[in-house]
């Protein structure tokens, strides 16, 4: 069990990226906001500063879709 003070750092921390980055969290929202079925293609670019992209992705598995409950149940 996660005790109460480090509970609070999570969820300051939380506020503070929603504070930061309001357009990422509306998009995951509307992704998560219908199930998520196995066989979706997740994509992910990450660009640094003065590099080239760098661009992955992934299918969901169902060991993913059940990962994806238990940390639920973390709320």
């Amino acid at each position: 069990m996660i005790n109460p003070g480090t509970m609070m750092k999570i969820m300051s921390a939380k506020k503070t990226f929603t504070d930061n980055h309001p357009k990422f969290v509306k998009f995951l929202q509307v992704v998560f906001s219908s199930k998520v079925e196995e066989g979706t293609v997740f994509e992910i670019t990450v660009t640094k500063p003065g590099q080239e992209p760098l661009t992955t992705n992934f299918k969901v598995l169902q060991s993913d879709l059940d990962l994806m409950e238990s940390l639920k149940d973390l709320q």
